[in-house]
């Protein structure tokens, strides 16, 4: 059964939903043995300029420039419908020469943050019901099964990980828009053997609700992001230097007040939600965390603010530096001034951190995950997946697909390449929005599309 939206929507919101029939379900199993591959364009050097939907193509590589941005206002400002139509029968989403793309699970209510645990059981937030589903690992074989429902009563549910790291977790955590809470868990629970304990709570509401979690290596680390309230802080008072000197103090270097005062942060805590700390600050919406495996890095894939134009300013994924300043809302990618706060905190200027891997503005990341798998081509390995959500105020469409983030010599090289597309039917329609990307225990790539209800499974061919 599809569900579809019945009024545009922002890029990270959830989407209002009507049932338009079971077509697609009926279409499903013959669509699922079908690959659909194109053949990689591995150019010498990577594209660097704006991108569109109709500029996608599997394998094609893009590097956004910190040193060549827009100017604020350069394009008028766009608010383009998105709506969303059924899958037409024929269509799969489009991978590089050598992939396929196959049916995980579908007519789930707007899939998005997916989880392997340690036994290869796959956990999947249905973020519009407020419930996880779990797809057992001996069933997995099976195609678009629908798994267990593991927990609901969740609310707007979007960050989980399991604890402590490693093959015998004893405790899935879990992020709502208002508390952190975990359920014990012994490898291959099919549902919640006890009620949630909430470790921490009181967490700020409204505005961007994403919550996400990740836990540091050695477990000692509980990492939680919580994105602004606002687009840039409008109406953001004016306080003297002291003022601000003494709740950067208390709340991290460029930190903001108000209503947004605790927002647009990554937090710290103990795993039992003891001994709160502020490890970065001026990131308007880490909506996807990860620690890249072996480096304790933890990495953020990080929506920007609005309103300043088609191409300004670019999404990002980064490495996030302890102590470190991103920028918003008076600075975005490095010292440029956003024109709204134009002079307010000039002491700042030289203090932003410049992220590692800039996206088309307006691509809406909304998880990044590391491949550390055996199913694809070496060179795969330690780079990045990232799924883009997808603009809603951009004259051209863009985001509406899954990027790889290359590394060598395990530094980021700042360029992405187009991986998983197709999901546009034209400038005003769409039948799908990559949410979450995860590594499965067999080395494939699942991607959840939260308005189609479907987890694709991307698998390697060629060996």
């Amino acid at each position: 059964m599809l569900y579809t939206n019945i009024q545009a929507d922002h890029r990270l919101g959830q989407i209002k939903y009507v049932k338009t029939g079971s077509l697609m379900k009926r279409a499903f199993c013959l669509l699922a043995i079908f690959s659909t591959s194109v053949i990689a364009d591995e150019r010498p050097s990577s594209y660097i300029g704006p991108n569109s939907w109709t500029d996608d193509k599997p394998g094609i590589w893009r590097k956004q420039s910190a040193t060549t941005l827009t100017k604020p206002f350069a394009s008028a400002l766009a608010a383009v419908s998105t709506k969303v139509v059924e899958r037409p029968t024929d269509t799969l989403p489009k991978t590089i020469d050598g992939f396929h793309v196959e049916l995980f699970a579908s007519n789930l209510m707007a899939p998005r943050t997916i989880r392997i645990a340690p036994n290869g059981d796959t956990f999947v937030f249905e973020t519009e019901a407020g419930r996880l589903r779990v797809f057992p690992h001996s069933e997995q074989k099976t195609q678009n099964h629908q798994g267990k429902i593991y927990v609901g009563g969740l609310d707007k549910p979007h960050g989980l990980s399991f604890y402590p790291p490693g093959a015998d977790p004893r405790f899935i955590y879990v992020a709502t828009e208002k508390s952190v809470l975990r359920f014990p868990y012994v490898k291959g629970d099919l549902a919640a053997t006890g009620a949630g304990e909430v470790i921490i709570k009181d967490l700020p509401s409204g505005g961007h609700s994403t919550r996400d979690i990740a836990f540091s290596e050695d477990g000692k680390t509980l990492f939680l992001s919580i994105g602004s309230e606002t687009n840039v802080a409008e109406g953001l008072a004016t306080l003297s230097q002291k003022y601000s000197a003494e709740l950067e103090s208390l709340h991290g270097r460029g930190s903001s007040w108000g209503i947004e005062q605790g927002r647009a942060v990554v937090l710290t805590f103990d795993p039992d939600g003891k001994n709160k700390k502020t490890y970065a600050t001026g990131l308007r919406n880490c909506s996807g965390m990860a620690v890249r495996p072996t480096t304790d890095e933890l990495w953020c894939v990080v929506n920007e603010r609005d309103m300043l134009g088609d191409n300004l300013p670019p999404d990002y994924a980064t490495y996030v530096k302890k102590d470190g300043f991103y920028g918003w809302p008076w600075f975005y990618i490095g010292g440029n001034q956003d024109p709204r706060h134009l002079d307010e905190r000039p002491d700042l200027a030289n203090q932003v951190t410049i992220p590692d891997v800039l996206f088309q503005a307006h691509s809406a990341p909304l998880s990044i995950t590391f491949y550390q798998g055996n199913l694809f081509p070496t060179e795969y390995l330690g780079d990045a997946f990232v799924a883009l959500h997808g603009s809603w105020n951009r004259a051209q469409k863009t985001g509406y697909k899954v990027v790889r983030l290359k590394f060598r010599d395990g530094q980021p090289t700042g360029e992405y390449q187009d991986f998983l597309t197709g999901f546009v039917r034209d400038n005003t329609h769409v039948w799908g929005r990559p949410a979450s990307v995860a590594v499965a225990s067999d080395g494939s790539l699942l991607v959840s599309d939260d308005v189609s209800g479907t987890i694709w499974r991307v698998i390697y061919d060629k060996r």
